[in-house]
């Protein structure tokens, strides 16, 4: 099963943010950490599914270490967000 990078971000007074530095543009957030994971599996997905129907190549993941080699990344929390569809 493949699985991508999402990165954890909150602030003060919001949800749980989860981005895909893989897919730009892919977010979602959840109220506690486990919700945030479940919808980065959802809407990761669904994204995906909209790429294979559009005939659009699915991007292969990025390793967790490339990833969080970049500087502004580095105060983030990683997550593994599997993907489900094939």
């Amino acid at each position: 099963m493949r699985q991508y990078v999402g990165l954890i971000h909150k602030e003060d007074a919001s949800d749980y943010g989860v981005s895909l530095p893989d897919l730009p543009g892919v977010v979602t957030a959840g109220a506690s950490l486990e919700e945030a994971r479940e919808l980065a599996e959802q809407v990761l997905g669904f994204h995906v599914l909209g790429l294979i129907e559009d005939g659009v190549v699915v991007p292969d993941p990025t390793s967790l270490g490339k990833i969080m080699a970049e500087a502004d990344r580095r105060v983030l929390t990683p997550i593994m967000v599997s993907l489900g569809v094939r």
